[in-house]
């Protein structure tokens, strides 16, 4: 078990760093790259192990990829050049690669077993299941198909119309994979939408899909075809530096060339509406995501309510902003995020057990968590969990604790961001 033991009480951030590729993008573009005729170029690829289980899952399907670092180059072969694989598909940590894997699997005439981690086990596959079987796919597993592993025997799919019960953009994707390979149109009703990263990627290999507010549509089959990709900074990775950019003293930091998606972009509306020091310079050269640098320095916050159509779109950072509410003048209250059970951990309990162990005021409910500001943080043993975004929360917070953070299973950072420790100590050092 990776420990770290994290002293940086006091550090001031200076400098800029350019954050990894955004590892929703990464994913997608492997995908699409597999399943699109030709051969696919991608830069700024997230070399994290949960993209690389997206690699290794398709080279077993038969499709050639070479990666060097953040460059990937995807031999692609359409939807019916992928092969039965002899092996297991291993989704590792990945619920991305799992829930978008049985989209596509779906569709194809050939049997196959997909399954990942401990985690993954535990985590809800029926919502994906289900709108799949409607479609025509033949997918069992533990629990009738709530958990992993699956077996999948994929072929002919008829479109569908489904209205999401849950705002998801896993399970929209999938549907809309799966709608790709089906007869007639398939047609995705979301509560509130979700990231559309699977809508700009259907477009950018040539596809075409039809979005008018809540409902995104397409006509199928569809064949794809071989595009350039330029995969944008991680807005869920860029998170914890803007977290460690307005709560450490005499700070300010650049990141460069992050993630701009509204859909994605609920964290800045936060710190914005937190009173945060922030700054966005939009790049000027056109791109299917946009994106842009951002400028965060030391900043006084207050407390604010966070729910509703905000939750889909800061999902992910949520246990960093209940970091940055320990440190803002008042209450903060997040709402609406039951969703947060059923990540790599139940991030409402585990947020709030490990602040807790570091003296901050944190209560749990069923649907988030109550957060009393401001409050001194002092230094403990504290653990991961294997989640990365709960190890690289607990890393921001030994900025500003007194004592030193001695931190279990930090190499679940490794996940989405390889270089965080690298970054972080840079950016304290400069």
């Amino acid at each position: 078990m990776d420990k770290r033991a994290l002293h940086l009480t006091g550090a001031a951030l200076k400098g800029e760093i350019d954050i990894p590729g955004d590892k929703s993008i990464s994913h997608r573009a492997v995908m699409f790259g597999a399943v699109a005729e030709g051969k696919t170029t991608i830069k700024n690829f997230l070399p994290g192990a949960d993209c690389l289980s997206t690699i290794a899952c398709f080279s077993r399907l038969g499709v050639k990829i070479e990666q060097e670092g953040s460059n990937v180059m995807v031999h692609g072969k359409g939807f019916g050049g992928l092969k039965e694989p002899s092996e297991l598909l291993d989704t590792g940590n990945s619920g991305t690669t799992t829930r978008l894997m049985l989209g596509i699997l779906a569709g194809l005439p050939f049997h196959s077993v997909i399954a990942g981690d401990d985690s993954i086990a535990k985590r809800p596959m029926s919502r994906v299941v289900k709108p799949l079987a409607e479609m025509g796919a033949d997918i069992d597993g533990r629990h009738q198909g709530e958990y992993t592993p699956l077996a999948v025997r994929g072929g002919k799919m008829e479109g569908i119309r489904y209205s999401l019960p849950v705002a998801s953009a896993q399970v929209k994707s999938a549907i809309l994979l799966a709608g790709l390979q089906a007869e007639g149109e398939t047609m995705v009703l979301e509560p509130v939408k979700t990231r559309d990263h699977t809508e700009n990627m259907i477009k950018q290999f040539g596809g075409t899909v039809e979005v008018d507010g809540n409902c995104v549509k397409l006509q199928g089959p569809q064949s794809l075809h071989a595009a350039d990709i330029m995969v944008p900074g991680d807005i869920s990775s860029a998170a914890f530096f803007l977290a460690a950019g307005a709560i450490a003293k005499n700070s300010s930091i650049i990141l460069k060339n992050v993630g701009l998606n509204p859909t994605r972009t609920g964290i800045i509306e936060v710190l914005q509406q937190m009173g945060a020091n922030i700054e966005i310079i939009p790049n000027q050269a056109e791109s299917f995501e946009p994106a842009g640098d951002i400028i965060i320095s030391s900043s006084n916050l207050k407390g604010i309510e966070i729910g509703g159509d905000l939750i889909p779109r800061l999902i992910d950072e949520i246990p960093i902003i209940a970091l940055l509410a320990t440190q803002a003048q008042g209450r903060t209250i997040i709402k609406d995020a039951a969703e947060l059970k059923v990540k790599e951990t139940n991030r409402i309990n585990t947020v709030a057990d490990e602040l807790t162990k570091l003296g901050a005021n944190i209560v749990p409910t069923d649907d988030g968590m109550i957060i009393e500001g401001r409050t001194g943080l002092h230094g403990a043993a504290v653990q991961s969990y294997g989640d990365h975004r709960i190890g690289m929360m607990l890393a921001v917070a030994s900025l500003i604790a007194d004592g030193e953070i001695l931190l279990s299973n930090a190499d679940a950072v490794e996940v989405s961001y390889p270089q965080f420790f690298d970054h972080l100590y840079s950016l304290a050092q400069a």
